[in-house]
């Protein structure tokens, strides 16, 4: 296989990074998209930059110029700057697929979210989606990620657990296997390649909700202690945030809360263990403390 070229928008996020070590430890020739200078430092190995705002459809020109494959995990959790999801997540990404389109690229991954196409009347995944249904329609030869929640997502159980104490809605025995950042990177340059469009990716470990906390107060070096909240309470939070706040504040809570009310298990995939992820992210806070 020729010596491929590759964009990765999305660089400076938590799976971004992963993605371009992956690409250049197996010698891609990379350029990335960063918003301002400052962010160069944070790639080893890479040398070819292009600065540019997402939302900004002219600062993108040339962006995709002499490039074979496209990755973006381009999107926003939480809503800032004035930005909402369909700003980034939808318009954004759509900004990236005009100039690939234009620049003749041969392949495009997107990186959404496990049960995405299922989930679109939340705030967090109508845009995604959105997006997913134009990419779909583009012409391109396409892959769509749709990975399980990233370890670092799992960090709301570590902050329950520092407290002595795990909160779970209903009886705590849905199962999820969540996926480490790099573990993921590796499968998204396996598949970008590979047969198939779509593709759900979770990490090796399928977990019920009340395994994962326990797993969490173990790191902290607590007993095991979790608390059932009646299921109604899920629901009624749901309500009041949507009725009496923006998306702005509910759009994370409200996707957090309907992902605890069901399984959510993917493809297994790679080798990190969520265990040692929380045993490093404990012993790093200690660390700080010091």
């Amino acid at each position: 296989m020729d010596k491929k070229k590759v964009l990765v928008a999305g660089a400076t996020g938590y799976l971004g990074q992963y993605l371009v070590k992956e690409l250049i430890e197996r010698d891609f020739d990379v350029r990335v998209l960063i918003r301002k200078e400052s962010q160069k430092g944070l790639f080893k190995g890479v040398n070819d930059f292009f600065i540019g705002e997402i939302t900004e459809g002219k600062s993108l020109r040339g962006l995709c110029e002499n490039i074979d494959w496209v990755f973006t995990s381009i999107g926003i959790t939480r809503q800032k700057d004035g930005l909402t999801y369909m700003d980034v997540d939808y318009k954004g990404n759509a900004n990236l697929l005009k100039e690939a389109k234009q620049a003749g690229v041969h392949s495009f991954l997107y990186v959404s979210a496990i049960g995405g196409d299922n989930l679109r009347h939340l705030k967090i995944f109508e845009a995604k989606e959105r997006f997913v249904d134009e990419l779909k329609g583009s012409g391109l030869d396409y892959t769509i990620m749709r990975p399980n929640g990233f370890f670092s997502d799992m960090r709301d159980f570590l902050d329950m657990a520092k407290r002595g104490r795990v909160y779970l809605f209903g009886k705590g025995d849905f199962e999820l296997n969540p996926i480490h950042g790099e573990d993921l990177a590796k499968v998204c340059v396996d598949k970008i390649s590979a047969e198939g469009n779509e593709f759900t990716v979770g990490g090796p470990d399928i977990l019920s909700q009340n395994e994962l906390g326990t797993i969490a107060l173990e790191a902290w070096g607590k007993k095991p202690e979790i608390v059932h909240l009646p299921d109604w309470l899920r629901k009624f939070i749901i309500w009041i945030l949507r009725t009496f706040t923006s998306s702005k504040t509910y759009g994370p809570i409200e996707f957090f809360l309907t992902a605890m009310a069901g399984d959510n298990v993917a493809q297994q995939y790679g080798s990190k263990r969520i265990g040692a992820f929380f045993k490093s992210e404990v012993n790093k806070l200690k660390a700080k403390l010091d």
